[in-house]
């Protein structure tokens, strides 16, 4: 049986993609690249600096800044995104994740954070759930970010639980890749043509629960 569940935070446990969205846009046209929502789409799971970059690709920019002038945009950018995420509360909370998080502790499973957001030690305060995590792998202390398995080696470090003996679950497909890379289950949120069609998925987080973790961890087990 598994013995503990490594969840994403935007896309999973809340929504932050939109305030994400703004800020990189905000940006973006700054710098006179122009972004829309499917651009944006290629921005989910990767980390804020690797972010960047996709962006000075897209437009044509690679290599125009100085290594601090690229750091001052990766500030501007989350300290934009940081004054529009002041107000999150429980309310922000997606269905069902509480529930699950209640569950998970009730059975003793480990909980752990794997998010590329640096900002998710705050989100977790202000939505009261860090009392439920075990461990917070921090994004800033592993070489390299997802579709690489680093985050989630980390997390299940943290917690002392074998990878193998792990659950993933991730709304974005470099997050998915990142759970295969590192041997834990993947579970996807979203849809077959976004994720792939041979992990287990739900369509919404409303239908995640200890039970059908535990369907889907022994149909992959049998």
């Amino acid at each position: 049986m598994f013995e503990a569940v490594l969840f994403d935070l935007d896309g999973v446990i809340t929504d932050t993609a939109e305030y994400h969205y703004q800020a990189w846009k905000g940006l973006a046209n700054k710098l006179g690249i122009d972004i829309d929502r499917r651009f944006n789409e290629k921005l989910k799971g990767v980390s804020r600096e690797d972010s960047l970059q996709l962006i000075l690709e897209h437009g044509g920019q690679t290599g125009r800044y100085s290594d601090a002038e690229f750091q001052a945009f990766a500030k501007e950018k989350n300290d934009f995104y940081v004054d529009s995420i002041q107000a999150f509360s429980a309310n922000d909370i997606y269905p069902g994740i509480l529930n699950l998080l209640k569950e998970l502790k009730d059975k003793n499973i480990k909980i752990a954070l794997a998010s590329a957001s640096k900002n998710g030690p705050f989100l977790l305060e202000r939505m009261g759930l860090t009392e439920y995590f075990d461990a917070i792998a921090d994004p800033a202390a592993v070489k390299e970010g997802k579709p690489a398995p680093d985050l989630f080696l980390l997390a299940s470090e943290l917690i002392g639980v074998p990878i193998q003996h792990c659950i993933g679950i991730e709304d974005a497909k470099a997050g998915i890749q990142a759970i295969h890379a590192a041997g834990a289950l993947p579970i996807g949120v979203g849809t077959a043509e976004d994720l792939g069609k041979d992990i287990p998925l739900v369509s919404d987080t409303s239908l995640l629960s200890y039970d059908y973790l535990v369907s889907e961890w022994q149909q992959t087990n049998a």
